[in-house]
């Protein structure tokens, strides 16, 4: 796949001002991030809804769902910049979970014309979309190192990736993404595994070991989230899931991968490292 100058450029001043604007919300204040955050999970949540009313087209999907649905993940995500707001919260949401199958049952019995799967879905998209971004928030809280250098290290993948594959790929990684190369994708992850390891022998930030194990978040579990958000555009026979960003499409487009490597992350900073 040779490189294309033209949108080489285009891609790299889009992940420039990606990361402008993820540094000023990280930088600045935990309420700015709150704000950034909820700015992408609502734009990240239109473009899902979006996807799956072109994947279900005879699904009847009611205007209020996906309004329903954002308006829910605010309520959520707001009050989740304490660290206690976080704990109460994940300990209201696991003492519901089994309430949820009654509800989803009770909702799509009311309603004659909304279907259990939409309501699965709608569902879907604050597990898929509205956690990993309070898991990103949480991580914020306890440091801004962590969701910057995962948000750095997915860029790092993305963009050796594309460079790596340009120049040297030739075998098919997946066919769900036809332009993704294993060669791309082995190099991306090594020379951002090799960075991170360097950055964190020469910082003296954190072990060595956590570097190691986010840059493995950032690389294979980054990696199975752009697979998955391509498998979501396949279904719908879209190319891209918005126009938000030139060069990267919209925004589930620029941040499948952290949806999936944040929990991967969470779990190791949380379990794992001597915070």
């Amino acid at each position: 796949m040779p490189l294309n100058v033209p949108v080489f450029f285009t891609r790299l001043a889009s992940s420039v001002v990606f990361v402008a604007v993820m540094l000023t919300g990280l930088l600045w204040h935990d309420r700015a991030f709150v704000i950034l955050i909820c700015l992408i999970n609502i734009l990240c949540l239109r473009e899902y809804f979006i996807l799956l009313q072109k994947m279900e087209p005879d699904t009847y999907w009611p205007e209020w769902l996906p309004n329903v649905v954002q308006v829910t993940s605010l309520i959520i995500i707001i009050p989740c910049y304490r660290k206690e707001a976080f704990m109460e919260f994940t300990y209201i949401f696991w003492t519901a979970l089994p309430l949820i199958p009654v509800l989803l049952l009770l909702v799509s019995i009311m309603s004659k014309r909304i279907s259990l799967f939409a309501v699965l879905q709608a569902l879907g998209g604050l597990l898929y979309i509205t956690l990993p971004m309070i898991m990103l928030l949480f991580m914020r809280l306890h440091s801004f190192i962590f969701p910057l250098a995962l948000i750095c290290l997915i860029w790092s993948n993305d963009t050796m990736a594309y460079l790596v594959g340009s120049f040297f790929g030739k075998t098919q990684f997946s066919a769900i993404s036809p332009k993704k190369t294993w060669e791309g994708t082995l190099g991306g992850a090594l020379v951002t595994i090799i960075a991170a390891v360097l950055f964190g022998h020469f910082s003296h930030i954190f072990r060595i070991a956590d570097w190691a194990i986010l840059a493995l978040c950032a690389t294979v579990a980054g990696t199975m989230g752009d697979l998955m958000e391509s498998k979501l555009k396949r279904m719908a026979e879209v190319k891209d899931s918005g126009a938000l960003m030139p060069g990267h499409g919209g925004a589930l487009d620029r941040f499948d991968s952290l949806l999936i490597a944040t929990p991967f992350a969470f779990a190791y900073v949380i379990y794992f490292m001597p915070v």
